[in-house]
């Protein structure tokens, strides 16, 4: 027979493809998790925007408003809101600014949201 070597990989061919393959999964593992943790904070700045504007629609409802500030508390998602606006005159005298901030109640130092309305004097 002639010095034919078999056909297999050698162990420390495996263990390199096994190196490869374990970062490949880590980084994908990495990607996911931050994919998720996106995707709840869009939807947390989803939920908050909702809460701004029907803020604002309710206050277009209530119209003529009159400049100061208000706040509340309204359940979005399943999830408790607290919410401040300040209507102020817009240059021009003919419409009312709203600026509304939301805030998440689990963490109410900083909002989650700012937005910006108009309202008809």
């Amino acid at each position: 027979m002639t010095g034919r070597r078999a056909g297999g990989m050698t162990l420390l061919e495996v263990l390199v493809a096994l190196a490869v393959v374990a970062i490949a999964v880590a980084a994908l593992a990495r990607v996911g998790g931050q994919a998720l943790d996106t995707q709840h904070a869009l939807q947390q700045r989803t939920l908050a925007l909702w809460v701004a504007d029907n803020q604002l629609a309710e206050l277009r409802l209530a119209a003529p408003v009159s400049a100061g500030r208000r706040q509340g508390r309204t359940l979005m998602g399943q999830q408790d809101w607290r919410w401040e606006a300040l209507i102020q005159p817009a240059p021009g005298a003919e419409l009312m600014r709203v600026d509304i901030a939301v805030y998440h109640l689990e963490d109410s130092d900083t909002p989650m949201i700012l937005h910006t309305g108009f309202l008809p004097r």
